[in-house]
């Protein structure tokens, strides 16, 4: 079979390999998927550029959802079968035309959800699913900001916010985002490159506060988000994608210093916590948890409750564009790799 292989770190024309490697072997509680594409996330491009110290040593196979059709299970597995449409956490390995999965983070998925949609289930649907209701809990009506809310959980958050009637903040970084986001229902788009998004939070809700935020940037965007949480308000970070912007070591070690120092009475006296959240961490010490949240946004997805939003799709020739295209911040949504 053909895989993706990440041979050094750097610029996506040179760090991939397409290489033929054996087809691997499902273990007893493992499935075999036919990949019909896998997704890419921001982790692949701080994978791809040595920051992300999960990834497995060079040369390695990124990739962490796919979308596809069983062509084999192991011994022990019980709810799936041979030939199933299925949507899967890989934990790496998803960049291949053939991908193993757990059991447990493979679930099926009808033909009316696209592959596009799929693939965004996988990762962005869940990582936004597990924020919002199991470890920020959002009531109705409450306040929320959303940074990257043009990208993929940023899309998925919204959807979710206004299911709760949510007062809903997003930023992002240009005009077309903006109308993006005002359709995908953020009443409160602010572009971050031309305005302080706290500033302009303030002048809208003046000292009331938020009620959470959810963060994939970093850096001094969370001291920021705190600043502006109400009692009783919770800041989500799941990210640190501003750390890609800094060149040098230095640079870098800066953005880690923004986030600010804090300490568990600061968080008592005034009654806000923060909260972090790494997904694929969640998916090898918790997977029931995962595997019960991906049930949740496949069923919503085919009530059509949920309409995930495929930003651009590419050709596995194309893969150095597709992560061209997601570090450059202009995609919206999903970006998904077909075979």
């Amino acid at each position: 079979m053909k895989a993706a292989h990440l041979v050094k770190y750097g610029a996506p024309e040179t760090a991939f390999e397409i290489k033929e490697i054996a087809k691997p072997k499902p273990e007893s509680n493992q499935v075999l998927i036919k990949v019909e594409a896998f997704g890419i996330n921001f982790a692949d491009i701080m994978a791809r550029l040595g920051l992300y110290k999960d990834a497995p040593p060079l040369p390695a196979i990124l990739g962490y959802d796919v979308i596809g059709y069983i062509e084999q299970i192991g011994a022990d597995v019980k709810k799936l079968k041979i030939g199933d449409r299925v949507i899967a956490l890989t934990q790496f390995g998803g960049y291949a035309e053939y991908a193993i999965s757990e059991d447990n983070m493979t679930n099926k998925v009808s033909e009316a959800i696209s592959i596009g949609a799929g693939v965004a289930l996988a990762t962005q649907y869940c990582t936004a699913y597990f924020l919002f209701y199991e470890m920020a809990n959002i009531q109705e009506k409450e306040k929320i900001l959303i940074h990257a809310a043009a990208g993929g959980v940023g899309t998925a958050l919204t959807q979710f916010a206004l299911l709760k009637n949510c007062i809903i903040f997003g930023t992002c970084s240009s005009a077309a985002k903006i109308k993006y986001l005002r359709k995908n229902g953020v009443q409160y788009p602010i572009n971050y490159l031309q305005e302080d998004f706290a500033k302009s939070i303030q002048g809208t809700i003046g000292e009331d506060g938020l009620d959470a935020v959810f963060d994939p940037v970093g850096g001094k965007s969370v001291k920021k988000g705190y600043k502006l949480l109400a009692p009783g308000g919770r800041l989500l970070s799941f990210g640190v994608s501003s750390i890609n912007k800094a060149k040098s070591i230095f640079g870098k070690l800066k953005v880690l210093a923004q986030f600010g120092i804090y300490h568990p009475l600061q968080f008592l006296s005034s009654s806000k916590g923060i909260i972090g959240v790494n997904m694929l961490k969640v998916a090898k010490e918790r997977p029931e948890k995962v595997s019960k949240v991906m049930r949740e946004v496949i069923q919503l997805t085919e009530k059509k409750v949920l309409q995930p939003h495929v930003g651009a799709e590419y050709t596995i020739d194309e893969l150095a564009e597709a992560h061209r295209f997601l570090e450059s911040r202009k995609s919206t949504g999903k970006i998904v790799v077909k075979w």
